[in-house]
């Protein structure tokens, strides 16, 4: 009797795993063995070291410097019982350009190496507009069937500029959710083959039309970008931001096994370094006496579009309808890059914040009680 339920069971499993593979599922095995199996229910800062990744190399390192008041001064009580109840792991304070405040939790340190998530999104946004300064590519409304051909013959395919995709406009047929495992998100998270995960993916709708934010639409703009430059990714990021920014450490991008990097996602580095992003763009592009970004380009990324209800720009999120007015990369499970411009600060916030509170324009709620903190006792 056991062995025949036992031969049953290993029909039905073998039945399950070939139905699998033949409808395109088979990244679901990875995605058991890479959370489950390791104690997690999904995704985690800390799953990079489970993916093949392209190294984006640092250059000649230059740390931040210390504020005269650097830790002098502890985060308010209602700030760290926030911090703590949203399960953060790094809280940085830059303020007029040095570092004022760095505090870590649960392990974590200066060199510890997290997963940016969606704030990626933004960081491929700039190379964007890195490659439009080389002249690689020639400006956002550019078509999409310029880089890929066959984009010509695809319902609304002709249409798609990349100034639709670094804007949420792409009228992509993708549903953004993180949680259901056969949906898109999750085969190119982890799946084999960014490519298949989002060109075979069609068009609902024309295109610079709706504002939705897609991780498929970044993905395909980073397609775009790779082919314009003819390098990786992450070899282009090296060149054009990790070593001007004078980065402290390499990062590493993720990749699928073509060895595409995840666009969407998936950068991995520190706070301090994550800090210096912002920093760039609360310099109008500049490193010192430096211009290493067009600073036309970096107004455009943080105005926010008409469609988006005035919630996002290229790549970042903005809360203009704030007291104090700010703008920020943004990562799941609140990874955040803040700057608020009138105070000379950037803030950077990661950790594990699931189900975080949004306001009725769907921004995290989290980020404008940092900034009101932040402001309020620094």
């Amino acid at each position: 009797m056991f062995r025949k339920t036992l031969q049953g069971f290993v029909a039905s499993l073998a039945l399950l795993i070939a139905l699998a593979y033949s409808f395109g599922y088979d990244y679901l095995f990875k995605g058991i063995r890479e959370t489950y199996l390791r104690g997690e229910t999904g995704s985690s800062i800390s799953d990079g070291t489970y993916f093949p990744s392209h190294i984006i190399a640092k250059g000649e390192s230059r740390p931040w410097e210390n504020d005269s008041l650097y830790n002098k001064k502890p985060l308010p009580k209602d700030l760290v019982e926030v911090l703590s109840q949203s399960k953060t792991v790094s809280f940085l304070v830059i303020k007029n350009g040095k570092l004022l405040h760095e505090e870590y939790w649960n392990g974590h340190s200066k060199t510890t190496k997290t997963n940016s998530f969606s704030m990626a999104k933004a960081v491929n946004v700039m190379l964007l507009g890195k490659a439009i300064e080389d002249q690689k590519i020639k400006g956002l409304n550019e078509k999409y069937s310029d880089f890929y051909k066959n984009y010509e013959h695809v319902e609304f395919g002709k249409d798609l500029t990349l100034g639709d995709l670094a804007k949420m406009e792409a009228g992509l047929d993708w549903k953004e959710n993180y949680r259901n495992p056969f949906l898109p998100n999750a085969k190119a998270y982890y799946g084999r083959s960014l490519a298949e995960a989002v060109f075979l993916r069609g068009f609902k709708e024309k295109p610079g039309t709706q504002f939705e934010y897609q991780s498929g639409a970044s993905q395909l703009l980073g397609f775009a970008i790779r082919r314009a430059v003819n390098k990786s990714i992450a070899e282009y990021a090296s060149e054009k931001l990790w070593k001007p920014l004078g980065m402290e450490q390499n990062a590493d991008w993720t990749v699928d096994e073509n060895g595409m990097e995840k666009t969407f996602c998936c950068i991995q580095s520190n706070s301090r370094d994550y800090a210096k992003l912002g920093q760039l763009f609360l310099d109008d592009g500049k490193v010192g006496n430096q211009q290493i970004m067009n600073p036309t380009f970096l107004e455009v990324m943080r105005t926010p579009t008409k469609l988006s209800n005035g919630v996002y720009g290229m790549g970042l999120w903005i809360n203009n309808d704030a007291t104090i007015k700010h703008y920020y990369f943004r990562g799941l499970y609140g990874q955040y890059i803040i700057i608020i411009p009138d105070k000379k600060m950037v803030v950077v916030r990661t950790g594990t914040y699931k189900d975080e509170p949004q306001d009725e324009k769907g921004r995290p709620k989290l980020v404008g009680l940092i900034v009101d903190e932040v402001v309020k006792n620094f």
